[in-house]
């Protein structure tokens, strides 16, 4: 019987495996072939928080997950349409998120006793009387991958090692995806290793022509082109759009680009990105701890850069004091924080919104610092750019937020045109003379600025350091009345900042039932469930936060606007703390804690349960 093709407007995909078993790659491929073939995409990662967790294990599963659609999608899916597994601890860690009716391909050569035992099950999963409300398709992915390379004489490992992709043909041919991307990919991938360039070609033509010729599944699917804006696309991932938001906004100021950091997950990529970028006048520092990264950021934006640093919590915890001093000097420069699960290393490759509160109050006095927070990865682009524009023309340093769901998932990003981009003006003081009246550095313009005087500019000498400045000479100064009055000017320069920023918009009603209220990577979980409600015909309106210090000024107004608030963050929290302590209204909270992003469906239930 020949296989149907079935037109499907969505799919989703996961790959689950151990962490050596390429999952990242080979869900990386899929997401790249399906972009290029003009589908919508969105991505999750997983990563093992044990990244040496033994083989085998529940602990070292590692998975990625894709959805592609022929029309505009905001997450990468709640339940499963496909699911591979190459172990039995993969498809005991994943099956719970298959749809009933859904595919579960397994790689039945790893389904032995031994396997069971490194994944702690008493028999074998696939005998499981619960699998039959799934299609099951068993395929012995690791000796038909032997069997595809035999003819080049590889080790039984490095043949194993290929494995993921004939799981990638298989799919490739179940989706009807185009197989050349990828084998541009191993080309130049491996390139340099001809045998391995050679081995993997043929599992990946493998596992397609496996499906073509034994007709698996009966049915392949189809899902056509999104209607996405007409323009240039690169599928990105967030810290690479952080990085290239941070050259672009170096560019647009007419800066060379500093990032002072040191490697910590999740956000080591950015690092990684920046440095292959000299050529754009981008200087990296890979400092041996936190606070020379963060002290030599504060030293180059004092130098005329722009300066930034990255980190995640446990990191931005180290940078405390420094960030203190960045902020009492009033030196532009931008800290970006890649959140991860838990406190102390906690969960590294997690997600978790879990640094608000630090950075809102993490530091010693009273010092406040803009926070502005990325809602996805192609966001992560103009966030940058947004956040440099505010550090400039405020002088302070300013926090930026991600997280391990946005930093390592992808989609489409139009690449926009730099020329069309917002210049972002900054003017230093010019040398003075003599007969000028005396430099002032802390005496500020209507934004509350100070200016800012490069080091070596005659006639701009002034004293530089942590402790308490004159408001207006810099000099050292122990008198209380301006020690008060410099804590409450510093903190109006932030407060001002709401008048530079766009207010608050709202997709629904400006009143009604249920304003959802989200920050960050739950945006577009909240985006879809909120439109699914709105569907519904239920009173269901959502606004999402990109400032979080000031908040817009719109906001309380808003608030107000609506019988019950609701809050879904992924700690305990932390905004509903800050909103509810701001403008002293009752909100409710959505929490969730289990290092995974919010799904549409259970948003939906719980929106559904507060409007009664």
């Amino acid at each position: 019987m020949a296989s149907t093709v079935e037109n499907i407007s969505r799919a989703t995909i996961r790959f689950a495996g151990d962490s050596g078993d390429g999952m990242q790659l080979t869900g990386t491929q899929l997401t790249n072939t399906s972009a290029l073939a003009g589908n919508d995409v969105a991505t999750f990662p997983d990563f093992p928080a044990e990244i040496r967790a033994p083989r085998g294990t529940r602990a070292g599963v590692s998975g990625f997950q894709v959805q592609f659609a022929s029309e505009d999608i905001f997450t990468p899916g709640d339940q499963l349409d496909t699911l591979v597994v190459m172990n039995p601890a993969a498809l005991v860690t994943n099956i719970s998120d298959l749809r009933s009716g859904g595919l579960l391909i397994v790689n039945e050569d790893n389904f032995v006793d031994k396997e069971f035992r490194l994944a702690k099950l008493e028999a074998n999963p696939l005998d499981d009387p619960d699998l039959d409300q799934y299609r099951l398709i068993k395929i012995k992915m690791t000796l038909l991958t032997r069997t595809a390379v035999e003819e080049l004489e590889l080790s039984t490992k490095i043949a194993d090692r290929c494995k993921n992709f004939f799981a990638m043909g298989f799919v490739y041919w179940l989706y009807n995806r185009d197989l050349q991307p990828t084998l541009d990919f191993i080309n130049a991938k491996f390139g340099g290793k001809p045998e391995i360039a050679a081995a993997n070609e043929k599992a990946l033509r493998a596992g397609y022509n496996y499906g073509e010729t034994t007709e698996a599944a009966i049915s392949t699917y189809q899902v056509e082109k999104a209607k996405l804006e007409p323009g240039r696309y690169k599928n990105i991932m967030g810290n690479q759009a952080l990085a290239w938001g941070c050259i672009a906004a170096a560019k647009l100021s007419n800066k060379d680009l500093f990032l002072g950091s040191y490697p910590i997950t999740p956000a080591s990529d950015i690092l990684h990105e920046l440095s292959k970028h000299k050529k754009f006048g981008v200087r990296t520092f890979q400092a041996e701890d936190e606070i020379a990264a963060v002290c030599a950021t504060i030293g180059a934006a004092f130098g005329g850069h722009m300066s930034i640093t990255t980190s995640s919590g446990p990191g931005i915890a180290l940078k405390g004091e420094a960030m203190g001093l960045g902020m009492i000097l009033e030196l532009p420069m931008l800290i970006i924080n890649i959140q991860r699960g838990g406190p102390s290393t906690g969960l590294p490759t997690k997600t978790e919104q879990s640094d608000l509160l630090q950075v809102m109050y993490g530091r010693n006095g009273e010092s406040p610092l803009p926070v502005i927070a990325a809602r996805s990865p192609a966001d992560c682009f103009e966030t940058a750019i947004e956040a440099w524009r505010v550090a400039a023309k405020f002088m302070c340093p300013v926090m930026v937020l991600s997280d391990g769901y946005i930093a390592n998932g992808a989609e489409p990003w139009r690449i926009p045109d730099f020329n069309a981009l917002e210049k972002i003006e900054i003017v230093h003081p010019g040398e003075r003379s003599e007969e000028d009246p005396p430099f002032l550095p802390y005496k500020r313009d209507e934004f509350l600025s100070r200016p800012w005087a490069l080091p070596g500019t005659k006639g701009l000498e002034h004293r530089i350091g942590g402790l308490e400045k004159d408001h207006e000479t810099g000099n050292v100064s122990y008198d209380p009345e301006n020690h008060e009055f410099m804590c409450k000017i510093r903190q109006e320069k932030i407060d001002r900042i709401a008048d530079f920023i766009p207010e608050l918009e709202v997709d629904g009603e400006e009143s009604g039932d249920l304003l959802v209220l989200s920050w960050g990577g739950t945006y577009g979980a909240c985006t879809t469930a909120v439109t699914q409600c709105q569907a519904e015909g239920l009173s269901v309106s959502h606004a999402h936060l990109r400032f979080i210090n000031p908040f817009p000024r719109n906001l309380e107004t808003l608030l107000g606007n609506f019988k019950k608030v609701v809050i879904p963050e992924l700690n305990l929290g932390q905004l509903q703390k800050i909103v509810s302590s701001t403008y002293g209204v009752q909100t409710e909270g959505i929490h969730k804690l289990k290092g995974r992003p919010f799904t549409v469906s259970e948003l939906k239930e719980q929106f559904k349960e507060l409007i009664g």
